[in-house]
């Protein structure tokens, strides 16, 4: 076998052993809500699950101003949607963005979001050790009547991807 196989083929390991050792984070079916001309925020709802003990702690995209880990819950029978410091992720157990739930919140988005579009999101993790990573992913954009479970309009949800990669998702 020559120099140069011998190289890639170890590089090639080193890479896979690299990417499995930063995959523990499992993004299933991302989306986002479609929005109305000038309609200025919108979410995105996904279903996560870690390997180990994490926290989703942060959130970026550059189709919005700002872009916040949401709850939306009822107070004094009254729905109240605020910002969260982040969303424990226990280990091994999945954990629903959802309408009406945990949602990553745009705000102030830059231009109309619409139906069949992809929007890049980057999310931050942060685990027990307050060591951080990102993953980066890309979310279909869903139309506004989309069902909370995602599903509408005969659109085929996006498969369990693993290793830490969601739909169009890579983690650093």
């Amino acid at each position: 076998m020559s120099t140069f196989f011998k190289s890639a083929g170890l590089g090639l390991c080193a890479l896979m052993f690299a990417a499995a050792s930063h995959a523990q984070i499992v993004v299933d079916d991302p989306w986002v809500r479609a929005t109305v001309p000038s309609q200025t925020g919108t979410g995105a709802f996904m279903k996560l699950t870690s390997e180990k003990d994490t926290r989703l702690v942060a959130a970026d995209s550059p189709v919005a101003e700002h872009v916040e880990v949401h709850e939306m819950a009822m107070e004094n029978n009254v729905m109240k949607m605020r910002q969260v410091p982040g969303l424990d992720l226990p280990a091994g157990k999945t954990v629903e963005l959802k309408p009406g739930g945990y949602h990553i919140m745009f705000i102030n988005l830059h231009q109309q979001v619409k139906a069949g579009e992809q929007v890049p999101l980057t999310l931050t993790f942060e685990g027990p050790d307050g060591q951080r990573s990102n993953m980066k992913l890309m979310a279909p954009v869903k139309p506004l009547s989309t069902p909370a479970g995602g599903h509408g309009h005969g659109q085929p949800a996006h498969g369990h991807a693993p290793h830490g990669h969601g739909h169009g998702a890579t983690q650093h």
